[in-house]
């Protein structure tokens, strides 16, 4: 497992199984306090407001491709892949993290959008279709 810490936004990848040692489970992250922390500009009342959006990758597209929210809303984004492994970017953050092969996990990653179009792909070459994996993020106020 990794954990990556960005500008803006929290990377947690879990796991189906056990714990090996070294590593962390998916609900503990290394230096911070499970019961009240602030990671990233995210606070535990924001945590409570947080939409979940679930994402799934596959064979060359992101489903859903369109999503919209309203600007500021804190969005925990939920990512799996349908069959292989696929790469998830947010153009413009410093949002790019792996989605585990099917049945491997699920992805996840905090994202709070100001107003504005966030353009998101797979960063990880998947096939002939690879590029014309691409989705959007509509923030309106």
């Amino acid at each position: 497992m990794r954990y990556a810490f960005m500008s803006f936004a929290l990377l947690v990848v879990a796991s189906t199984g056990p714990a090996k040692a070294g590593h962390y489970g998916a609900d503990v992250v290394p230096g911070f306090s499970q019961t009240s922390h602030v990671v990233s500009g995210f606070s535990r009342t924001s945590a409570q407001n947080t939409q979940v959006i679930e994402i799934s990758a596959e064979r060359f597209s992101f489903n859903p491709s369109e999503i919209r929210v309203k600007a500021g809303t804190p969005l925990e984004i939920r990512l799996t892949s349908e069959d292989t492994m696929h790469g998830f970017k947010i153009l413009g953050t410093d949002i790019d993290l792996e989605l585990p092969k099917r049945g491997r996990g699920v992805a996840s990653v905090m994202f709070q959008p100001s107003a504005g179009r966030y353009t998101f792909e797979c960063s990880r070459l998947c096939g002939a279709g690879h590029s014309f994996m691409r989705g959007v993020i509509i923030a309106t106020e």
